[in-house]
Order: C-alpha cells, then structure tokens, then sequence
C-alpha cells in the first residue's frame, strides 16, 4: 500500500497528550453517575415495560430515587434491599420503589450485602451480552468476509416494518452494512420508547423492539443474499448508555457513539455526555460491537481545509476515551469525511492526503469514511459524480467502512433507486480501481505528502493547547467544530449525580473487571 512520510515521534506524541487530555476528564466521570447510566442498570438487571402512561418503569424508578437526592448511592442499592425486604423478583422489586407507598428510601444495607444479593442477576445481564455476542459471532463466521470497505447505506422510513423491507433490498443490491437512521431529535429525549414503532419524521425511534426487527431481517438477508449483513444504529444522546445495553443484546455489529458528538451538535452537558459515553461504551467493549465517531460532522461547521487538524486531533481523543472504556483498536471505527469543497483546485489530491493519512495514523482501526454532503445541490448529475470521486478515495486509500453517498441528498430521504444506483456506481468504481493504492507511489514533497504532514503539524498543535488548557474550556472556545459550550450548560446536566461513599454499581464494576 502506498503510503506518505510521516514523523512517527510526533503521532507518539499526539497519542500522550490525548492521553493526558482522557485522564484529566476520567478523573470526573469516575465520580459520577447520571440518570441514564442508572436507568441502564436497571434494565441489565431485567427491569422492563411501561406503566399505564406508557412510561418506561425504569424511567419511574429513577426519577424517584433522583427526586429523594439518594441517587448517588447507586440504584442497584435500592434493588437489593427490596429484594432483602421480600421483594419476588428485580422486576417487583423496582416497581415498589416507582410505585410504592412505604419504599425505605435510606435502606441500612452495606455495599457487600448489595453485592452478594444482585450476584446472580448481575450474572446473568453479563451473560446475556456474552451469549448474544457469540451468536453473532458464529452466525457471521458461516459466511465467507465481505472485502473492505463495507459498503454501509441507510435506511429512515419512520416505519420499522417499512425499514425491515429496505434493508432486504439493500442487501440484494451489496449493501455489507445496514444502518436504521433514529428519528429526529430523539438524541434529545431523556427516555427510550417502548416496541415497535410505525411513525417517526426523519427516521425510526431506535428500540429495543425494533432492534429485534432490524435484526431478524438483516439475518434474513445475509442467508438469502449469502453475505453477512452488518446492523448499525445511534448509541447517542441522554440514552446512549441505554441503547448501548440494548444493541449488546440484540446483537448489533455497529454503533454511532462519540465522546463530542453530543455535546457540539445536540447541545446535551458535557459532563452528562462524558460519564454516560464512558458506561455505554463498557458494554459496547464486552459486545464486541463497533463504534462509529462523528468527526465528519466537524467540516459541516468549520471549513474542511482549514480546520482538517480538528478531526485528526478529535480521533485521538476519542481513541484515548476509548481506550479507557475498554475498547479494543479493532472496534474504533474513527470517523473522517470527504467535505472539502469541489471547486477548489487539486481538492481531489486534499481529499486523498487526509484520508491517506488517517488510515496510517490508524493503521488497525476500521476507520468509518463519510461521503460528501455540504457541497451537494439539486444536481443530481454532478452530485453521483462527487460521490464517484469519493469512492475512488476510499478504494486507493483502503478505508474500512464506507458510507455511500447518495446523489439526491440535497434534495430528499433517498429512495430505493437512489441507494440502488448508489450502490452500483461505488461497487463500480472499487471493482475497477481495487489495486489501485497499491500500484500508486506518493512523492515525498508532493501536494499529498506535504498536506499529510501539515495536517499532523496543526493536530499536533492543538493538542499540546488542548492538554494544557483542559478539554473542559478547550470546548468552551470551539476548538471543535467551531461551536462552543459551557460545562453547566446543555440539555441533561440535572441528572449528572455525583456518587457517595457507598455508591455500588456491580454490574460496572464486572464490566470493567474484565477489560
């Protein structure tokens, strides 16, 4: 594979200072929980269903314990002493505290004690995500690999059945990876509806119901089709940790799940986001899922040439958080895109010098490549021609995840002939230019090779700011994505609870135990 020269000392040192820049932050998150870590809790203990309002019981259960400020116990504190207290089951045991008249709400019940009583169940939970795991893994493992990049597309009918059908066609026409798009502004909802659900405007609500849906279809499609159909959604938003626990189980491949996203481009608090990513991504590494970070969504705010270093700088971060949360390199699929602008000279040559060198920073990541969009209009016609030219990347550069564009995304939610057309011109171009990154050779200060290193200077830059100043206030003056916010500020950060003394999560703590 063609490569640039780059200064291997100087990716070391961008690998410590995002390291320092983890810790400082890890420091905070080990000494909180939130609202939605707790909810997840609940339910890998087997808390489920709604109340007659249709409120998720463990959406009642917290809510209880965070009004009476005793939270930051630890809910698995108040499962077991009801349970102690004669409770049948964690089920009759959580709807007592959302429910009940006479809950003790300062239980006399040591951390050992919680512990020996949630034992089996946390046992179980970890079972779960195992056992789902391995069958996923089996299943994949009776087809033969699909040769990278995977192909990904998307489907947002709103309607789960609706998408079940879509992502069946989508694997007849060679899609490698499906990904159901969550509805709008459910990143901003501080629950997760229950079932399956048939409405939703700009994509379908991502469930644990309609996890099951996707699921079934995309193992439907892989026997049909005789490829391994890859199933992708959202691990975001004030639920992420949630989801995380749900697509354990479920047996998705993939997840969206990003330190920053959050907090830049959903305006949800900071610290909120940072302890929430931390536990979803504990149950992501025991599931062997894949993460996709959102740095693309960087050059949508911030210009894609003069702000390149950005991304490369926030993949280091979000590796070194990773990292932390047990993730192993092969499942941080680090996100980059192809958004500089068309009409400036040699862009192509820019193009290719980014992602030429992302895929050497990270030479084992299964790095996720994002199609143009910003630059995109009502031109259809010029618009497959912008996505030709980032398929022709990603094939000589060997990225692992391509996401395809579409040449009506301007214009509107893709239809079946869109993603069908789509898929046929990339599985073109990476058919007639396979070889490529292996036959071409970069000059050593050639257009390529002097943006590679350029692009790893500034990076290199702005972590050394970063690592001195604190992520906290480099956040705070928008040195990602142009967009700043504040540590107090955003949607979310009044279930930020910091832990007590006797705060107890076993299931956390067997999580990170076996990393």
């Amino acid at each position: 594979m063609a490569t640039v020269p780059l200064d291997q000392a100087k990716v070391d040192r961008c690998r410590e200072l995002a390291a320092s820049v983890a810790s400082d932050v890890q420091s905070f998150i080990d000494k909180h929980t939130t609202v939605g870590v707790e909810r997840t809790i609940l339910r890998a203990l087997g808390v489920d269903g709604v109340d007659g309002e249709g409120v998720s019981v463990v959406n009642r259960v917290i809510d209880r314990l965070h009004g009476a400020k005793v939270l930051g116990r630890g809910a698995c504190t108040f499962i077991a002493s009801e349970l102690r207290a004669g409770a049948e089951s964690v089920q009759d045991a959580a709807e007592r505290i959302a429910f009940g008249d006479d809950v003790d709400l300062n239980p006399g019940i040591s951390k050992d004690e919680t512990e020996a009583i949630l034992a089996p169940h946390v046992n179980a939970a970890l079972l779960r995500i195992d056992t789902a795991r391995d069958e996923r893994s089996a299943f994949r493992a009776s087809f033969p690999p699909s040769p990278e990049p995977h192909r990904y597309v998307i489907v947002a009918t709103g309607n789960i059945h609706d998408d079940a059908l879509q992502a069946k066609a989508a694997a007849k026409a060679g899609a490698d990876v499906v990904a159901v798009i969550r509805a709008t502004a459910q990143s901003l909802l501080d629950f997760v509806p229950h079932g399956a659900t048939t409405e939703g405007y700009g994509g379908t609500f991502a469930t644990q119901e309609n996890f099951k849906i996707i699921r079934a279809a995309t193992n439907n499609a892989s026997t049909l089709y005789g490829h391994y159909v890859q199933q992708t959604n959202y691990s975001s938003g004030l639920c992420m940790a949630e989801i995380a626990w749900m697509a354990a189980v479920e047996r998705l491949d993939m997840l969206l799940n990003d330190a920053m996203y959050g907090i830049l481009f959903r305006d949800i608090n900071m610290c909120r986001t940072f302890v929430d990513q931390y536990v979803s991504r504990r149950f992501i590494a025991r599931a062997g899922i894949v993460i996709n970070t959102g740095e693309d969504n960087y050059l949508t705010t911030a210009d894609a040439v003069e702000k390149a270093h950005t991304v490369l700088a926030s993949q280091f971060v979000n590796e070194a958080f990773a990292k932390r949360a047990g993730l192993k390199d092969e499942q941080l699929g680090l996100g980059h895109a192809y958004e500089i602008d068309p009409g400036i000279e040699n862009s192509f040559l820019l193009e290719l010098a980014q992602a030429q060198l992302i895929r050497q920073v990270f030479p084992v990541h299964p790095i996720k490549w994002m199609p143009p969009t910003k630059f995109k209009t009502g031109d259809i016609f010029q618009a497959h021609v912008h996505d030709a030219m980032f398929s022709l990347v990603g094939i000589a550069t060997k990225q692992s995840i391509q996401l395809l564009g579409m040449f009506s995304e301007a214009v509107h939610n893709p239809m079946l002939a869109d993603r069908y057309l789509s898929l046929k011109a990339t599985r073109y171009v990476h058919n007639t230019a396979n070889a490529l990154g292996d036959e071409i050779e970069f000059k050593a200060d050639g257009i390529v090779a002097n943006r590679a290193r350029q692009v790893l200077d500034e990076a290199l830059a702005m972590l050394e700011e970063v690592a001195r100043d604190g992520l906290w206030d480099a956040i705070g003056r928008g040195a990602f994505g142009d967009i700043k916010r504040t540590r107090t500020g955003g949607k979310g950060y009044a279930g930020v609870v910091e832990r007590s003394n006797d705060y107890v999560n076993p299931i956390l703590a067997a999580l990170e135990a076996w990393s």
